[in-house]
């Protein structure tokens, strides 16, 4: 006689062992439906389509990439409830994104969007602190440990996490040989990172700092932590040009024809993992992320919608900041004509225009006099071309 039973519904059949917990097929289908209805409700989050849209609030442009996100993260919450089924024969595995673009084409923009449209926690870090264990610097596992205080310590809600790491390209190796003796800020640290992208158990400490003997150390699961890495990858359309003028030069009919359909501006499009292993990331590391994407460099017509354009933008800001001094700013197009002209100088893309905007700004903020205070400020050229020539 069977004197077990499902401790949910207390039925005797189709019960499955997990841990000397019982429980029934039935209740395991009830709970994965109600967590995945959970998080649909709480997000909003319905299809790839969805995400997109609330991506596109924000972000200009980078249309395929935000498709490469919406449907990555979107798999990330399917497979955290196909997985928690005990019952499934096969176990989907997880994976992660490299995301390569020049500084303020919008990499941390996108992965600072994603934070805001997840139920689940979400960390950003900077590669360029990390070193390898033992030396002066932050652990890898310290990433580990921002993420467990995210989530306020709950470990099984940090396991189910998101980490992206900018500034990725800064941990290439030093030189296409393989070092006997150690690069602490390059190789060592992409070392480093390789049980963390897998399905490892790390135990970390529960603040950031210095690891003592005595200290009690956290054991973090990695298996369904999903992580996204973005960086600039200077240099790497070189590369990428090297290698395709090779191949053409070697005659291949297929290469020919591909090299006179080549978009000279938008060379990132033909990128492959040898590439990579070409700037310095190591073949391990380029194993454990399987998506690889990119960011086209921002045209004129980007950076004009960056500043009006998403929910969010520069202008946007600035008028409600001074509406808050009873100041009504009138926006001309020719204002926006020349802050975008002098950010293509700076080539900083959308980080120019903040630049540019900040000055701008400040100078008429500092200028708000209570006693005489202007209802209504025009921008246009001419007031930018002056307020410019004061601050140079």
């Amino acid at each position: 006689m069977n004197n077990n039973y499902c401790f949910v519904c207390k039925e005797k059949n189709k019960l499955i062992n997990y841990k000397n917990i019982y429980i029934c097929n039935n209740c395991i289908k009830n709970i994965n439906n109600k967590y995945y209805n959970n998080i649909s409700k709480k997000n909003n989050i319905n299809y790839p389509k969805y995400i997109n849209r609330i991506l596109d609030k924000y972000v200009i442009g980078q249309n395929y990439t935000k498709k490469v996100l919406s449907v990555t993260i979107y798999n990330h919450y399917k497979r955290l409830i196909y997985n928690y089924d005990l019952n499934k024969n096969i176990e989907i595995e997880k994976s992660n994104i490299l995301m390569i673009g020049k500084s303020g084409t919008g990499k941390t923009l996108l992965a600072k969007t994603i934070s805001k449209i997840l139920n689940l926690p979400f960390v950003i870090v900077d590669a360029t602190v990390f070193t390898e264990a033992g030396y002066v610097g932050e652990d890898v596992e310290s990433i580990l440990t921002r993420l467990l205080q995210v989530s306020n310590y709950n470990i099984k809600l940090a396991e189910k996490g998101i980490v992206y790491i900018d500034e990725f390209d800064k941990l290439s190796r030093k030189s296409k040989n393989p070092s006997i003796t150690r690069d602490v800020s390059g190789e060592g640290v992409q070392q480093s990172l390789l049980k963390l992208f897998e399905d490892s158990t790390v135990y970390i400490s529960p603040f950031i700092g210095r690891k003592h003997p005595e200290q009690n150390m956290i054991p973090i699961k990695t298996k369904n932590i999903l992580f996204i890495v973005g960086g600039s990858f200077e240099g790497i359309e070189k590369i990428i040009n090297y290698r395709i003028k090779k191949s053409y030069e070697i005659g291949y009919d297929s290469i020919i024809k591909r090299k006179k359909n080549i978009n000279k501006k938008k060379v990132l499009k033909y990128i492959t993992t040898k590439d990579l292993q070409e700037f310095g990331i190591i073949p391990e590391i380029l194993g454990r992320l399987p998506i690889i994407t990119y960011l086209n460099n921002l045209t004129k017509e980007d950076l004009k919608e960056i500043l009006i354009k998403p929910k969010n933008s520069l202008i946007k800001q600035y008028i409600e900041l001074l509406k808050l001094d009873n100041i009504k700013i009138i926006i001309k197009n020719s204002f926006i004509d020349i802050i975008v002209k002098k950010a293509i100088k700076l080539g900083l893309g959308a980080r120019g225009l903040k630049s540019i905007c900040e000055k701008i700004f400040k100078e008429i903020t500092y200028n708000i006099d209570k006693k005489k205070k202007p209802k209504i400020i025009i921008m246009n050229k001419k007031k930018v071309e002056n307020i410019l020539k004061k601050n140079e």
